[in-house]
């Protein structure tokens, strides 16, 4: 699988979502840290980008595509840490702000003006110390059906449990079988396998393997087996608590977009309002992956804050 092309695939999105726009260049980014790890992400256009996506947990890059395409503009979508193409951490800490530090290296290194930074769950939270520590970089925060007051016993459970099966599989139909058990995929399973292909890769015994660090962690926490990091609920610690003192320290202005059946409740946008009084608050009709549900509606808004 070395020479295929993983923008290959735009086309066929393109046509998904009724759209009939020129496909943009698409191009691999990869950037070695400080610490020797590796930051990989994805470039849309012949332009610098104007914005900058990331993705939530168990996600990668490519859940953009959609949305890229249906904005028409530059832009760089990262996988983060554990995710995707980028290594996994030995310490097992995705923690928001363990990752802001490579999405801030990552700007440095791959845009040359402020970005829409635009984040999804644990990308959301993510983002917020990006933009707080890192000013000068963003000139306006999108966060995505996620908040630091959301209640790590409702919605994320589903991811939990998706994640916490068998690390490995014999097929990559196996994978889309349980992705749409799940009511997960896009609601297709065509768009189903065209994710779990993304997201997953052959190992060398013939095994299938999701591509992110979160199934082998949320695996263990279930077995209760592993290190003391992966005994931890990853997926809860992330996806909860810490995240509002980042948030009121972001200069920029900030907008909060939540799907009417995803994570973010009325109450916890109501409560982000609160805090946030500066803030704009706006509700999708889609689930909590409004990137997949609703990729038309969430580029025009994104274009409308450009």
């Amino acid at each position: 699988m070395t020479d295929f092309d993983e923008f290959s695939f735009l086309s066929d999105q393109a046509a998904d979502a009724g759209l009939t726009v020129p496909i943009p260049r698409g191009e691999r980014l990869s950037l070695t840290l400080p610490d020797g790890r590796t930051l990989s992400a994805l470039r849309y256009g012949d332009s610098a980008p104007e914005v900058t996506f990331l993705h939530g947990a168990g996600l990668n890059a490519h859940t953009w595509d959609t949305t890229v395409l249906a904005l028409g503009r530059p832009a760089l979508a990262i996988d983060l840490a554990g995710h995707g193409d980028s290594s996994w951490r030995d310490d097992a800490a995705y923690t928001p702000r363990n990752l802001a530090a490579d999405v801030v290296a990552a700007l440095s290194a791959w845009t040359d003006a402020p970005q829409l930074l635009v984040g999804q769950s644990l990308g959301g939270l993510t983002a917020a110390p990006v933009a707080a520590s890192a000013p000068d970089a963003v000139s306006r925060l999108l966060i995505v059906d996620i908040t630091p007051g959301v209640d790590p016993d409702a919605g994320p459970t589903q991811v939990r449990a998706f994640f916490a099966g068998p690390t490995d599989w014999a097929s990559r139909d196996e994978l889309v079988d349980r992705a749409l058990a799940f009511g997960l995929g896009g609601g297709s399973r065509e768009k189903a396998a065209r994710g779990v292909f993304l997201n997953s890769r052959v190992r060398a015994d013939g095994r299938v393997e999701w591509k992110h660090h979160f199934a082998h962690l949320a695996a263990a926490a279930a077995n209760d087996t592993g290190s003391a990091p992966a005994r931890d609920d990853a997926v809860t610690a992330l996806l909860s608590g810490a995240g509002w003192d980042d948030l009121a320290a972001v200069r920029c202005p900030i907008t909060l977009i939540r799907g009417e059946r995803g994570y973010v409740t009325e109450a916890d946008a109501a409560e982000f309002a609160r805090r946030l009084p500066l803030a704009s608050v706006v509700t999708f009709d889609s689930g909590h992956n409004v990137q997949e549900d609703a990729p038309v509606e969430l580029a025009r808004a994104i274009a409308g804050l450009l």
